[in-house]
């Protein structure tokens, strides 16, 4: 700004005296002048990384909002342009994006810069494409240097890295070939500024990566806890002379216990036709039914994977109608190849009962024994037999053993995440608590269904508040029906 002039003619001594006051005024008009200059800048500077954290709350798409940074760096730093080098996982370094003013100076830079990128990859690889171990002050170090020598020593070149999570990403650079342009700490820290503001992108863009990921393998994990759970019953079947009831509670959605009911006459698996009496004779046909509950070392979908190969073999191996013994043996001999190497075995109780003798023939290959309840003399005992796990050793051998059942005797199935769940104390619902509340259920409880909810409400009051267990926990109740 100038001092504005008077139109009358002044005297002598006047017009020295307004010659000073012009003299006096002339730096505090170049001062205005340089404020309101810096202040034009400081809204520039202010539009335009407002802008740019409009994009990045904007933007969906990682590379649209890459194509600004060097751009952005380049205005708010009165720059002739800037360049983005992005370090790949695998070791590459690549020039991502670049911006500058001139077509003709923007091809030679891009030139300069691929050559440093591509010397400073070839220089890091072993001669077979991968990438041998660089540490990242080298790398940038190395960088800076290749690519401050194929610019040349007539661009005043500034370079900044991109941090994420304390690692370096990439680098930022911002050049002018204007000799009197010099890196003040105010555009240094401008640059740095931008560079933040892409460090906050990538990561963003990679986070909803992993995210989609994620969301991906839960369905996944839907798809196969769905799976799981209809390979299990649906529902007990009907059983002449016994009632049965039965629950699987997983820890995780896939799980590794495993129950089963499978008839020694597959013809009862057959879906029936609606109005069709054709199932009403085979339901109450007295053949034998087996009674099967399992367990897989471990939780998740390992263990989930496991179980299902183990339905289906023992399925088939029902069919050949052996002993129980001989169903846990040859069901050994073709799993173990399978689970040598998987650090991974299953328990198994193998148990079969026929209606029209009313007894239990049964086999255990070291699962948890199963409780029977003896109405006639109100005392329980265990079910169990020597055996090693399924999948421990090739030529395993297992015992057979029966059990004369006789009307309100009552059998409990379970796995061992019933006795190992702990409360917030650390205490153990273990086999003395669980015997004690079947004792109470069997005196007190009718049906098989009530005992099971009732042995399931004792470890809910066991756990607490908590609401949590440890491991799978099944539980199934086979109750002999009383001749009334």
């Amino acid at each position: 700004m100038t001092a504005r002039t008077v139109s009358r003619q002044p005297s002598n001594s006047a017009s020295s005296t307004t010659k000073g006051v012009a003299s006096e005024r002339s730096p505090v008009a170049a001062l205005k002048e340089l404020v309101a200059r810096l202040h034009r800048e400081q809204h520039k500077i202010q539009d335009l990384l407002s802008s740019l954290g409009f994009a990045l709350r904007s933007f969906n798409n990682l590379n649209q909002f890459l194509e600004l940074i060097p751009l952005m760096a380049a205005r708010v730093t009165d720059a002739d342009g800037g360049a983005l080098i992005v370090f790949k996982p695998n070791g590459q370094v690549r020039l991502e994006q670049l911006h500058c003013q001139v077509d003709r100076v923007c091809q030679d830079i891009r030139q300069a810069l691929e050559q440093a990128t591509r010397q400073i990859t070839t220089a890091n690889s072993d001669g077979n494409g991968a990438v041998t171990s660089v540490s990242l002050e080298e790398l940038q170090a190395s960088l800076d240097q290749l690519v401050s020598r194929h610019l040349g020593s007539d661009v005043q070149l500034f370079g900044t890295p991109i941090l994420i999570k304390n690692v370096e990403r990439g680098r930022l650079y911002v050049f002018s070939r204007d000799p009197e342009y010099s890196w003040t700490p105010t555009r240094q820290k401008l640059v740095r500024l931008v560079a933040d503001q892409t460090a906050v992108a990538i990561a963003n863009d990679e986070l909803t990566a992993e995210l989609r990921k994620k969301e991906r393998l839960d369905r996944e994990l839907e798809i196969g806890a769905e799976i799981q759970i209809r390979l299990l019953p649906r529902q007990c079947p009907y059983v002449e002379g016994i009632e049965l009831a039965a629950m699987c509670r997983t820890a995780n959605r896939v799980g590794g216990d495993y129950y089963d009911f499978i008839p020694t006459n597959y013809d009862q698996l057959r879906p029936q036709k609606p109005g069709s009496n054709e199932g009403t004779d085979c339901q109450k046909a007295s053949v034998p039914w087996s009674v099967v509950i399992g367990d897989v070392m471990g939780k998740g979908v390992p263990a989930g994977l496991i179980m299902t190969m183990t339905r289906g073999m023992l399925r088939a191996e029902v069919l050949n109608r052996h002993s129980p013994a001989q169903i846990l043996e040859h069901l050994n001999r073709v799993m173990y190849a399978d689970l040598e190497n998987s650090s991974r075995f299953v328990t198994l109780f193998y148990s079969e009962y026929d209606p029209q003798t009313q007894i239990l023939s049964y086999s255990n290959a070291a699962h948890n024994p199963p409780l029977l309840w003896q109405a006639s003399t109100r005392s329980i005992q265990r079910l169990d037999t020597v055996g090693m796990l399924v999948g421990l050793e090739a030529d395993s051998q297992y015992e057979d053993a029966q059990v004369q059942l006789a009307p309100g005797d009552t059998i409990i199935y379970y796995t061992d995440g019933f006795t190992d769940v702990t409360n917030p104390h650390g205490e153990r619902f273990d086999e003395e608590n669980l015997v004690a509340a079947f004792e109470w259920a069997c005196k007190h409880c009718q049906g098989s269904q009530t005992i099971l909810d009732y042995l399931f409400e004792q470890v809910q009051q066991f756990l607490g508040s908590t609401n949590r267990n440890g491991d799978d926990m099944t539980l199934v109740v086979l109750q002999v029906k009383s001749s009334e």
